[in-house]
């Protein structure tokens, strides 16, 4: 059985970092070969991408976060991170990661909640 469990979110002041992680178990293949995504979704609004890393390892990200977000992740260890600096109160959502082999996220996590507070 497939799992993703985020963890890291939590109540942060504005201009404060967090950083969140996501647990991968069950891929049938190595988690190397999937590309990571990380979703957030605010109240009232439709879920966005925030930032992704593909296999090889290349990143794209949100141009409301570029230069704040980092995503990152250890293939030893199946984890998949994102390094939240400089959050703004906008930033408050819930944020969940999704993998998947190649195209579409086929994997999600239940998402952890990221509120900040200005």
């Amino acid at each position: 059985q497939v799992q993703l469990v985020e963890s890291g979110g939590g109540l942060v002041q504005a201009g404060g970092s967090l950083r969140l992680s996501c647990a991968a178990s069950g891929l049938t293949f190595r988690f190397s070969r999937y590309a990571v995504g990380w979703f957030r979704q605010a109240p009232g609004k439709e879920r966005e991408l925030v930032a992704r890393i593909s296999d090889s390892g290349s990143t794209l990200y949100a141009e409301s976060v570029k230069g704040r977000f980092t995503i990152s992740r250890d293939n030893a260890k199946n984890m998949a991170y994102l390094q939240m600096n400089s959050l703004k109160s906008e930033d408050t959502a819930v944020y969940a990661c999704a993998a998947g082999p190649g195209g579409p996220y086929a994997y999600w996590g239940q998402g952890t909640q990221v509120t900040v507070s200005s």
